[in-house]
This record gives structure tokens, sequence and C-alpha cells, in this order.
């Protein structure tokens, strides 16, 4: 077995790189071409091709493709996308995570949205902290408690998932070793928990039903 660097693309001509992805385009018999087709298919990586042409519609059009661009994507429907991921994964999502076997939109995505991949993550931080959080606020008139939803928000589970560091508060397994989490309540919602973080935490599916068979 030999060890070999891969090919440096720096100096392959602007034609070649548009040439691949007309090529790309052709065997998926489509006139647009999407950052992950690219990626499967070509030659080369979609930065290389963004980076020589100033961005992925830019070759798109070099190559006479029309743009791929979803314009009706919402920023929360990004940041319930990266919070999926990063609880599958376990960790933060870094660059290259993001493929179309564990999310719905590419780190492409993320990049031209918010100008880098590094700042797509602060800002769903930022997303993640600066929401409002529920409160349990008490009726005076009535004297009834109104209570919080039974359903986790993706922006509280991505605050509880970071808060306890996307693993099992009891066993500490994480989606590393294969443990599938849930966000669980503490007390349970239907004895009168609340849906708010210091209620949540994290629990691997085994944990979670474990949970449940004792509680009475």
């Amino acid at each position: 077995m030999k060890f070999q660097l891969e090919s440096h693309n720096r100096n392959v001509p602007d034609q070649d790189l548009i040439d691949d992805l007309k090529r790309v385009a052709k065997i998926l018999h489509k006139d647009k071409v999407t950052i992950d087709e690219y990626n499967e298919h070509g030659n080369y990586h979609n930065t290389t091709l963004s980076r020589r042409f100033g961005s992925w519609f830019n070759s798109l059009e070099k190559a006479e493709l029309k743009k791929t661009r979803v314009l009706n994507i919402t920023n929360e429907q990004l940041f319930e996308n990266l919070a999926e991921t990063w609880t599958n994964l376990g960790r933060q999502p870094k660059y290259n995570d993001l493929t179309k076997d564990v999310s719905k939109y590419s780190s492409g995505t993320y990049e031209k949205r918010f100008g880098g991949w590094r700042k797509a993550l602060e800002a769903f931080v930022a997303w993640v902290n600066d929401g409002e959080m529920p409160t349990v606020e008490t009726n005076k008139k009535s004297a009834r408690t109104k209570r919080t939803s039974r359903n986790v928000n993706w922006r509280l589970r991505a605050m509880v998932l970071m808060k306890d560091g996307a693993q099992c508060k009891l066993c500490g397994a994480s989606p590393q070793n294969g443990a599938k989490l849930h966000v669980d309540h503490i007390t349970p919602w239907s004895k009168g928990g609340e849906t708010v973080s210091e209620n949540l935490q994290i629990l691997c599916e085994t944990c979670n039903v474990g949970k449940s068979n004792i509680e009475v």
C-alpha cells in the first residue's frame, strides 16, 4: 500500500472546474446541481469552485445552470436542523459533518446565510441563549396556574442539550457510543412538572424508559 497526497486543486484551470460541474449535471439529468450532489459526484469539492468563482451560485452561472437556493428557509429552520444534528452527533458539528445522511441542509447553506461556518455556529448559540424561555404564570382572577406546554420546543431542547453536554445525565452515554438521546422532564409533566430548563435533562433512551418504569 502506497501513501500519497490528494491532488492539489489550486492550479486547476477554471474551465476544468466548470466542465466538471456540467458533467455532474449531465449524469444527474438535471439543470441545477446542489452542493451535496456535487460533493458526491464531482471530482473536486464545492469549496474549490466557490472560492475560485466567489460563490456556489456564481459557479452554477458559469456552467449555465440554474441556481439551487431555497429562498423560504428561515433562520429558525436552519437552527432547528443544527440542534438536531448536534443531538445526533453528541457534539458540536463540524463543517464536514453536515452530509445529507445527518442534516437537511449542507454546511454551505449555513456558510452563505451567515457569512461563514463559525458565524453560523455563533448565531445558533446566540439564538439559543437569547430566546425567552417559558415561565409559569398565575392568573390572579381565577387563582389557576397557567401551565407551560408539554412539548419541548427546539430552542429549549438545544439549551438543555448544551447544558448537559449532549450526554445522558444518569449513565453518561452519548451518540458517539450509539446512544439515542431524549429530553426528559425531571418532575413528570403529568405530575405538575413544567417545561422549563431547570426541570429538563438529557437521558439516553435506555435510562428514559427505565425512569418511566419506576415512576409511580
